[in-house]
């Protein structure tokens, strides 16, 4: 379903055509996080995880007004429901922009896109010393859960 948000910055939902950029947007993103990460993300799951038989996993793309063929940023989500509030809601996996694409409004369009595909709650993890998304998520009204402590479990 295409977007068109306030900024006018063109933003949807991927395709299959879409996999090689957002694996790449991934690995990129994992690459600039400051800690030592390993990413397993590959075309193969990548492509499953969208639009396989099981398909668990949702993505946006947005591209620049002056390069429309250009995938600069991508979303990737689920769905969630929260039995407290009743509703719906999106969890953010990966919220990823290009670096010569900041700055020009993609992750606002991208989240104002998804705010708009959910009744309820948005939920994400920012790295304790992104400031810069940070602030941005502040600016668009979101803000730290302080309640919650996060937990992980692996196999």
């Amino acid at each position: 379903m295409p977007c068109k948000a306030e900024a006018d910055v063109p933003v949807r939902e991927a395709t299959p055509a879409d996999v090689t950029a957002i694996v790449a947007m991934v690995r990129a993103h994992v690459a600039e996080e400051p800690v030592a990460a390993r990413c397993e993300l590959d075309e193969l799951s990548c492509g499953a995880a969208l639009f396989g038989e099981s398909a668990s996993l949702r993505a946006l793309v947005a591209f620049p007004e002056a390069e429309p063929e250009m995938s600069a940023g991508c979303t990737l989500w689920w769905p969630t429901f929260s039995s407290w509030a009743a509703t719906h809601g999106a969890w953010v996996e990966d919220l990823y922009v290009r670096p010569q694409y900041r700055r020009l409004g993609l992750a606002t369009e991208m989240l104002r896109s998804l705010r708009a595909m959910v009744d309820g709650r948005i939920e994400w993890d920012v790295y304790i010393t992104n400031h810069a998304a940070q602030q941005l998520y502040v600016r668009l009204g979101a803000g730290p859960v302080a309640e919650w402590t996060k937990y992980r479990w692996l196999p």
